[in-house]
């Protein structure tokens, strides 16, 4: 049912914004692909906090508008089966920014203002490969790889960096936490205050803001598009540029601006997810505006699915199984749209299998760069993104850790093999109200099967009709373990490289 929602919706959305010049699917109607190695495009990378498979129009959210969603996938590409590499926040980052699975990295969960680690500046990231290029690079939002001095965004080849060090929860005003502090003043999951951040490359880091406050939640969305504008702006006709705008939002605590406070009509989380559409549309206006407005990519994406037990507060995966914190397909599987006048098929979208962990092979493709000395995970996905004629997914397998490193799942385009692990869940009860969350129970996952083409809500286990999927994907685990471990197996792995860790003394 969901595909077909889908299907629908961008069938409108063409008719409305392309018309005649363009049709769903894997392909626009006209064939001729682009040559685009000739051209080094701007790049702007959207990465949300916590969004749900469902929550843009594109995607099937039908309770809230997205206009500037849903005309960029009119113009654009819709990736309907993208994964990120595990569905927690750190982890998701680490796989994004270095086209590694977050193992090789060792980043694993979601560093907070006690961790001593962070990604280690010796990785290379997007950033650095669109440096080595000469671009201008800036990020700015959420940076969540390490808080301290060592492990910022000036350190991983950002020119510069304004945001929060790690998410907005982390907070001693998040209302949960709040709660927990007047039931019990001794409770240790208290946190200190949140700060607001800013550096350049070769310059001390500055407070902003060492104390935010609900007011400056606020205007968070506000005043990342701001100063997202204003570096699209700067850039100069001769320069490309790569912005990195991770949105604090939709992560709880939700916060919204005056100006879309109850204008949704579907509570706080639908006047949010407008603000970030509003956000979508000044990135376009400021690139139209610019030097670069015919030859700028934007990628939207996530880093996880929703964090369910929020209930109203948390956005939805539609047909999909669970969300944020496991790897069934509603924590792993992320509403992706693409943009580039003219490279990218309007009106078009693409079933094969792609992830976060592809960006950066990606990105070096297009602006001529090399890939990092190191080995790194992701495969380009420039075939898939501009539409070359039976191109198919690079992935002949794609792993999902999560739990500190137990390897959970292992798939192929079409299968999904779920090992025994533990796992939480709602267990079929509503999620919380007004921002408190409702509790978790724990589940017991066997070895077990999915035909994510036919049902990619895993409902129904077929492990017992394909025993030579089962051999083979298990087959594709045991590589997996020997390289990247699995603490399931209590495995180490052989290419863990591992994070940074500070002296605690620092």
């Amino acid at each position: 049912m969901l595909q077909i929602n889908r299907s629908f919706i961008r069938i409108v959305l063409c008719a409305l914004f392309v018309g005649p010049f363009a049709r769903p699917g894997c392909a626009a109607e006209d064939t001729t692909v682009p040559d685009v190695t000739a051209t080094r495009p701007s790049i702007v990378l959207i990465f949300m906090d916590d969004m749900g498979y469902a929550d843009i129009g594109p995607f099937g959210a039908s309770d809230y508008p997205t206009p500037h969603l849903d005309r960029m996938a009119a113009e654009g590409r819709c990736f309907t089966d993208f994964a990120v590499s595990s569905a927690v926040c750190s982890a998701s980052r680490a796989a994004l920014l270095t086209g590694s699975y977050h193992r090789r990295v060792g980043i694993s969960g979601a560093l907070g203002p006690s961790a001593r680690i962070g990604l280690d500046p010796e990785e290379t990231t997007i950033a650095e490969i669109c440096k080595s290029a000469g671009y201008r690079t800036a990020c700015i939002g959420k940076w969540h790889l390490g808080h301290l001095e060592p492990f910022l965004p000036h350190h991983q080849g950002f020119d510069q960096f304004y945001g929060i060090p790690y998410s907005n929860d982390m907070w001693p005003l998040h209302p949960d936490t709040v709660r927990r502090r007047q039931k019990d003043p001794s409770d240790p999951g208290n946190w200190p205050p949140l700060p607001i951040m800013q550096s350049r490359a070769g310059s001390e880091v500055e407070i902003v803001n060492p104390d935010v406050q609900p007011s400056d939640q606020q205007q968070m969305t506000v005043e990342l598009t701001r100063r997202s504008v204003e570096f699209i702006r700067d850039a100069e006709s001769e320069e490309p540029f790569f912005l990195y705008l991770p949105h604090p939002m939709v992560h709880v605590p939700l916060y919204v601006s005056d100006r879309f406070a109850g204008k949704s009509g579907a509570g706080l989380f639908g006047d949010v997810m407008m603000e970030v559409d509003w956000s979508v549309g000044e990135i376009f206006n400021a690139i139209k505006d610019s030097a670069h407005a015919d030859n700028t990519l934007v990628i939207f994406t996530s880093d996880n699915g929703p964090w369910l037990s929020y209930g109203d507060h948390a956005g939805s995966v539609g047909d999909l199984r669970e969300g944020k914190g496991t790897m069934w397909e509603g924590g792993c599987r992320e509403p992706t749209v693409m943009h580039w006048p003219g490279r990218i098929p309007p009106g078009s979208s693409c079933d094969q299998l792609c992830s976060t962990i592809d960006i950066l092979p990606t990105i070096a493709q297009l602006v001529g760069t090399p890939l990092p000395e190191k080995k790194i995970d992701g495969e380009s996905i420039v075939d898939l993104m501009t539409g070359v004629p039976d191109a198919v997914s690079p992935h002949r397998s794609f792993v999902g850790y999560y739990g500190g490193g137990q390897l959970q799942t292992v798939r192929n385009e079409k299968f999904k093999l779920v090992f025994p692990h533990r796992y939480r869940t709602l267990a079929g009860e509503s999620g919380g109200t007004d921002g408190m969350p409702s509790r978790y129970q724990m589940a017991d996952a066997g070895l077990e099967l999915y035909d994510l083409d036919n049902d990619p809500g895993e409902t129904t286990n077929v492990i017992d009709s394909h025993p030579e999927v089962v051999s083979r994907l298990a087959a594709e685990a045991e590589r997996y373990r020997e390289t990247l471990g699995d603490k399931l197996r209590k495995r180490s792995g052989s290419e863990v490289r591992g994070s940074r860790q500070m002296d605690a003394a620092k």
